[in-house]
């Protein structure tokens, strides 16, 4: 589900789960594992990337279909686990986004520090409401933080996915580059990250991810109920279906 190199001080993590590393229970109980075992590893920093021509494609729906009230209940608190542990690592995270990352995918390059995205076909977006289900809060918050409540707005309400020069003008890319270049570039601005004294480059972070936490911390609880109630509701499961009919069947 997932490879890791090392590259001098920089740890690389590959999403291999699959041809699109889709979201499912058990590979973000591996991606929640993973990145929690980061946080304690010597390695300086991280490199995330995927395999292929597609970095993830986000949710696997047709788990959502399948496995109903009982499989959802479980998975949103496993994809807000994976994101927080991501999100929250206190170490300098590089995204060298290989492909489309959709929806949770997008969300997962969103999570890091510095994001690379190779020059090609590969799409960034968050069509969640355009398949039917809302975001999950700290979803939301990570977009926020990355890119601004403007186009965090814009990418969550339009639902849109953008080309590689339409997610370098919305902040969606720190840079875009020729795939045979991606994993070198990103792993010479990891280093370069990692060059920080870690426990000052960490106080740094948490204090810049502090906002998302209190707010996420805050609301969570309270939103929960909702969330869950939305995604297994008879319309959302039904959207969900007629998306998966449309576009992957």
């Amino acid at each position: 589900m997932i490879e890791r190199e090392i590259h001098g001080d920089v740890a690389v993590l590959r999403l291999a789960h699959g041809k699109a590393s889709a979201l499912d229970l058990e590979f973000l109980g591996a991606l929640e594992s993973a990145f929690r075992a980061e946080q304690d590893s010597k390695e300086r920093a991280l490199v995330l990337t995927g395999t292929g021509s597609i970095f993830s494609a986000g949710v696997d729906l047709k788990r959502i279909v399948e496995g109903r009230r009982a499989y959802i209940e479980a998975f949103l608190p496993a994809l807000e686990r994976a994101f927080a542990q991501l999100f929250f690592l206190e170490k300098p995270v590089v995204a060298a986004i290989n492909g489309h990352a959709i929806a949770g995918g997008a969300v997962l390059a969103l999570c890091c520090d510095h994001r690379l995205l190779a020059r090609g076909k590969g799409l960034v977006g968050t069509p969640e409401l355009k398949v039917g289900v809302p975001f999950p809060y700290l979803a939301l918050e990570i977009v926020r933080a990355a890119v601004g409540p403007l186009v965090a707005a814009e990418l969550v309400l339009e639902g849109r996915t953008y080309n590689g020069e339409e997610s370098l003008e919305r902040g969606l890319a720190h840079e875009l580059l020729g795939p045979e270049a991606l994993l070198s570039r990103a792993l010479d601005s990891a280093a370069k990250l990692a060059a920080t004294p870690p426990n000052s480059y960490a106080l740094t972070k948490r204090f810049l991810r502090l906002p998302a936490r209190v707010a996420w911390e805050h609301e969570r609880e309270r939103n929960a109920a909702a969330i869950l109630d939305n995604w297994c509701s008879d319309a959302t499961l039904g959207a969900i279906d007629a998306y998966v009919a449309k576009t992957l069947r």
